[in-house]
């Protein structure tokens, strides 16, 4: 796929540290219109911490970050899904003690409209609202084979479900980029399979471009247009599956000796 002119989003020397512990070293990454890039790199190579840079729950110390070409690196946190950016999480967090209809209903709450008045007194602007949230809940659900867990507390749901009703969550607020954080983690082969086929479905669905952390690489090759490599915090190589595969830094870093 050729990539158009102007990046969705785009990371300049983003550099974040930590103490005396340097974390993400002045990363320059583009994730493009339409594409599935990948991050990947050993354990600790910084990959969340990128997507926690992103969703602004980490100030970077240095670097830019901008999403269609307006700036995020200064933005509260609530402000990143209302500019059209929505994640999962390595370890599932969602609201444990609700449904899995609440669960969604919330991640629908930074971006839809209502005031404190009209919400708190149940006004017909305000309930219309809810029952648009709750079809397009629903139609999430279904999309995602979810709905039998409509009203089931996500607690005691299994993992893998969980990680479903996460990226429900992250999808019903409509986001223009989505940050996936292992979302293979835990999965069989399988399961494993499905998950790959539900992200392409998912992104010509909803036109969605994607910037995906995951540590199987079968997931990473079969997905993504392009990966980069990340080892303590630096980029040690960019580009297509086979270019990124053959590397010898990339193959270095893994197996942890020179080729």
């Amino acid at each position: 796929m050729s990539a158009p002119s102007a990046p969705l989003l785009e990371l300049r020397g983003l550099t974040m540290r930590f103490g005396g512990l340097v974390a993400v070293l002045d990363l320059d990454l583009a994730v493009y219109p339409g594409e599935i890039v990948g991050l990947i790199g050993p354990n600790g190579a910084g990959k969340t911490t990128v997507f926690n840079c992103i969703s602004r729950f980490y100030t970077p110390v240095g670097g830019e970050i901008l999403f269609d070409g307006q700036p995020m690196t200064r933005i509260p946190a609530y402000q990143v899904v209302r500019r059209g950016i929505a994640r999962t999480f390595q370890n599932v967090e969602l609201c444990r003690s609700m449904t899995t209809l609440d669960n969604l209903l919330v991640g629908q709450h930074a971006t839809k409209p209502g005031g404190l008045l009209g919400d708190g007194l149940r006004l017909p602007g305000a309930r219309r609202r809810e029952a648009k949230a709750v079809a397009w809940a629903e139609e999430i659900l279904a999309l995602l084979d979810l709905t039998p867990y409509r009203d089931r507390v996500v607690a005691g749901l299994p993992f893998g479900v969980q990680k479903r009703v996460e990226l429900a969550r992250a999808l019903v607020s409509r986001p223009r980029l989505l940050l996936l954080d292992e979302p293979a983690a835990g999965a069989d082969t399988h399961e494993t399979a499905e998950l790959t086929g539900l992200i392409r479905r998912l992104r010509e669905q909803f036109d969605v471009s994607i910037l995906l952390v995951e540590h199987d690489m079968a997931v990473v090759m079969g997905l993504c247009q392009r990966i980069a490599v990340l080892d303590f915090g630096r980029k040690i190589a960019e580009g297509t599956p086979a270019e990124v595969r053959s590397h010898p830094a990339v193959i270095e870093a893994y197996l942890g000796e020179k080729v």
